[in-house]
């Protein structure tokens, strides 16, 4: 691809589109994994034996159904990612494609 080529798909407003989408999508994903972990950590320095509670008669406590949960929210966050960008993020790419080859 020449540098004409290149600008032009630069200013295609569905390439525009694509850029803006993929953008958004990495910043929310973002902003949520940073939230609960920061949210986690903060609770951990601050207010360790709320996490220390004990669940039940058990010996199990609060912390560890909080981290299963942290990471159950990582494998989430993952499988939108993943989702989306295998669904409309490349239908749009793959049009991009063919228009511009």
């Amino acid at each position: 691809m020449d540098e004409q080529q290149l600008e032009t798909l630069r200013l295609h407003p569905d390439f525009n589109r694509l850029v803006a989408s993929k953008t958004r999508l990495a910043w929310t994903l973002t902003a949520v994994m940073l939230t609960a972990y920061f949210s986690f950590v903060l609770l951990l320095a601050f207010s360790p034996s709320t996490l220390a509670l004990r669940i039940g008669a058990g010996t199990v406590t609060l912390g560890i159904p909080v981290a299963v949960a942290f990471i159950l929210l990582a494998v989430a966050v993952t499988a939108v990612y993943v989702l989306k960008a295998n669904g409309s993020i490349d239908t749009l790419n793959e049009t991009l494609k063919e228009q511009h080859a």
